[in-house]
């Protein structure tokens, strides 16, 4: 391949000279003759065929001499100017292709003024840390997934590893049971949340824009958390304004007030209050869902809305650390906004804002 390379460059090269020599040839010799034929006329010369011939091989040599030197020196420009450049652009091109996606190439300084080389390699470095940031996603989502997949498996293979022993009575299988079906529900949600991130990361999914009850909405979403409330002694106080009509993609949004309601009430402890209002003001929509449960750190607050990104590891077999991470998406979508204010130990607050009807 090599050797292929290396004839091809020289056969260019003499292709290159021929091309400069000819034309100079051409070029000299009709100056040359021109030059004599108005010598011979004005001053009336008689050259003789010595003469012709010393003229014809002054000219020959010539255009070999400076043939030679303008193929030599533009050889020397091309080499510096063009051929450096694009043996760095290729050589880094080949090692992106191995999968190394760190390669970055320096800007050079161009000699003639022509910067064209540095925009390519320009765009060239940005293509490459951008290939880098993906690869360093996926092979943390991939490792993410897999932990996430491994854990509620695990509990599955080994309660019903348990449920096999016959002297278990029926209290304890009951008990067993219950806990499979609870890891089984916890799979499938980490699942469906994946292939719904997926879709609206890669814009498979489209807002479906229609009026609605955003009151109705939000208290059916509340609603269907009050056995965990009650479960767990949590006071509810809501400040929800009637009939707020808005037009939006319906479903989209009952996953963003499910989303927050979760971790709400999640990390609000026993006694603790949960808090929910909707407002609309000047043609926008406010929610507020609030909490009194142990707040976030300044650290963690910054990547919450990171995939798979759980600040509070005590509670991590509660989620699936996709859900802030679903709301984040579906906001940006939407054209809302979202807020936090959280104070550690003393709960957090986030407040989604959109437009009206």
């Amino acid at each position: 391949m090599k050797e292929k390379s290396k004839l091809r460059t020289v056969l260019i090269s003499l292709n290159r000279y021929l091309i400069l020599f000819l034309s100079m040839s051409f070029v000299l010799t009709c100056c040359m003759m021109l030059f004599l034929n108005v010598l011979s006329s004005q001053l009336n010369l008689t050259f003789t065929r010595e003469n012709i011939e010393f003229a014809a091989e002054f000219t020959f040599g010539n255009v070999i001499f400076l043939s030679v030197l303008f193929t030599a020196i533009d050889f020397i420009r091309r080499k510096i100017t063009f051929d450096r450049p694009v043996k760095r652009i290729t050589q880094a091109a080949q090692q992106m292709m191995l999968g190394d996606f760190s390669v970055r190439i320096k800007p050079i300084v161009p000699l003639d003024g022509d910067d064209r080389f540095n925009e390519i390699i320009h765009c060239f470095n940005k293509v490459a840390q951008e290939l880098s940031a993906n690869q360093t996603l996926h092979s943390d989502f991939i490792a993410n997934v897999s932990h996430e997949l491994k854990t509620p498996l695990s509990v599955m293979q080994n309660y019903a590893t348990i449920l096999q022993q016959p002297d278990l009575s029926q209290a304890e299988r009951i008990q067993y049971a219950k806990e499979i079906t609870s890891a089984s529900r916890r799979l499938s949600s980490l699942v469906t949340n994946i292939l719904k991130l997926n879709k609206l990361e890669n814009q498979q999914i489209f807002p479906v824009k229609e009026e609605f009850n955003l009151s109705e909405q939000l208290c059916e979403c509340l609603l269907a958390f009050e056995d965990t409330w009650e479960k767990n002694s949590i006071d509810i106080q809501t400040d929800i304004d009637d009939e707020i009509l808005i037009t939006a993609d319906k479903e989209l949004l009952s996953i963003i007030w499910n989303n927050l309601l979760s971790n709400a009430f999640k990390f609000t402890g026993s006694g603790g209050t949960v808090y929910v209002s909707l407002k609309k003001e000047n043609g926008k929509v406010t929610v507020c869902v609030a909490d009194t449960g142990c707040g976030i750190p300044k650290e963690t607050g910054k990547r919450i809305f990171e995939k798979f990104y759980q600040g509070d590891t005590s509670r991590a077999t509660q989620g699936n650390g996709l859900g802030l991470a679903l709301v984040k998406r579906i906001i940006d979508i939407t054209g809302s906004s979202i807020s936090v204010e959280s104070e550690l130990g003393k709960g957090s607050k986030f407040t989604v804002t959109m437009r009206g009807i």
